[in-house]
């Protein structure tokens, strides 16, 4: 929670590509007196951002430094190589890292991917960000690899791009240091993972639903009422026992066969 206690207000960072936008509705609909406040953060930055205060949680790429941060995966992008519409590349809707072997492609210092060896040929110099990037691509010098996500991000006219099937992928993460789990962040991570307004956080243990409920109030009941046909004359229970009186008004054993009668006595 950041703020004074009287105007709480919750800040999430994000990076290039991630799309809030849907958490946000959903915590403005629940939390409408707490504004968040959306921070774009480069992805190279996000953890120093997190670190220092400056966010309460952010949709960060992975990986993080686990020591420091709790993370909860949400999505895994597809990587894609931009490259110019008219290049030879567009007449596959797939390609690999082989087939751009030959390719010039630009690693800026932002890059996301973080790979053991960079794929086709290198370029004379690295752009700063992935935006100059695109520029160099759309001026025809070389192609890049991004997540999908980055190339609509960075979409023009004259570019396109296609799958790389076998390109390391880009996960996007909640992430927020792990000694700041505040009541807010929890809110999020609920929202994050569908929970309804009604879920419980799992910090406490779920009580029993109404329905439940209610269905053992009723079985309470039935055991203590006594049995049908229970009662004997007057209205005392009888412990489910035959009262022993007959249609007739002859008495009968419990067995229900008609009880002895004694001798009648004889008049003076």
């Amino acid at each position: 929670m950041t703020g004074s206690q009287e105007t709480p207000s919750f800040r999430l960072a994000y990076v290039p590509g991630a799309t809030p936008a849907k958490w946000v509705r959903i915590w403005n609909e629940r939390l409408p007196g707490v504004p968040l406040t959306l921070v774009q953060v480069p992805s190279t930055e996000a953890s120093d951002v997190l670190r220092a205060g400056d966010a309460d949680a952010g949709l960060v790429r992975l990986p993080v430094d686990r020591t420091f941060f709790s993370a909860i995966p949400l999505y895994t992008e597809a990587t894609v190589v931009v490259v110019p519409k008219d290049h030879l590349i567009t007449a596959a809707e797939e390609v690999t890292l082989a087939d751009l072997a030959d390719e010039v492609v630009f690693h800026p210092l932002d890059d996301v991917f973080d790979w053991d060896r960079p794929p086709g040929e290198p370029a004379f110099e690295r752009p700063a960000t992935t935006a100059d990037a695109v520029e160099l691509v759309a001026a025809n010098v070389g192609l890049l690899i991004v997540p999908q996500s980055l190339a609509r991000l960075h979409h023009r006219k004259d570019l396109t791009y296609r799958t790389v099937v076998d390109a390391p992928q880009s996960s996007v993460a909640l992430s927020w240091p792990e000694e700041a789990t505040t009541e807010l962040v929890e809110d999020f991570i609920g929202i994050v993972r569908g929970r309804t307004v009604n879920s419980t956080r799992g910090r406490t243990a779920a009580k029993p639903d109404t329905e439940e409920k209610r269905g053992q109030a009723e079985q309470g009941r039935a055991r203590q009422k006594p049995a049908a046909g229970a009662k004997g004359a007057g209205g005392r229970s009888t412990g489910g026992k035959s009262t022993g009186r007959t249609a007739r008004g002859r008495t009968t054993s419990n067995s229900g066969r008609p009880a002895k009668r004694g001798k009648p006595r004889k008049k003076p």
